[in-house]
């Protein structure tokens, strides 16, 4: 497993905000580690890293994933970052976290895994799942849910 397992307030401190990532906020407004408080000026490239690993670590996607979400959407006729973006937010983890299921995107992903998530009435484990419009998301009721 490539996900990232490690202190989620770190990345909060490194990066800013990322509500999927987690509820908590830090209570340190400077990022972590020896260096953190007399950070310089930043380079267009640390920029550019940055925003990158802003959404890899709140949407909970690998390096791998999201290269191939950034190809996919350079194929698409429009503008490659709110394709990108689209795609993204129409990941099943992600949706069930947008619908108020699950209070962040890792708790989204384990609802997923765990086979709580039911799409059209059909049982879907797999957090990755591209929701389209229209598709019903609900969770299943039943005696092994309610353990």
């Amino acid at each position: 497993m490539s996900r990232y397992r490690g202190p989620r307030l770190r990345i909060t401190r490194r990066l800013g905000e990322l509500p999927g990532l987690s509820r908590k906020s830090a209570r340190r407004a400077y990022p972590p580690g020896q260096h953190g408080q007399n950070r310089k000026k930043r380079s267009e490239y640390a920029i550019r890293l940055e925003e990158k690993q802003k959404l890899r670590f709140n949407y909970g996607v690998t390096e791998k994933q999201l290269l191939r979400y950034v190809r996919k959407a350079r194929r698409v006729t429009g503008s490659t970052g709110q394709v990108l973006l689209q795609l993204l937010e129409m990941r099943l983890d992600n949706t069930v976290f947008r619908l108020g299921m699950a209070p962040t995107i890792p708790a989204a992903r384990q609802l997923v895994n765990h086979g709580h998530v039911l799409i059209n009435g059909r049982e879907v484990n797999i957090a990755s799942y591209q929701c389209r419009p229209g598709d019903q998301v609900t969770i299943r009721n039943n005696e092994r849910t309610k353990r």
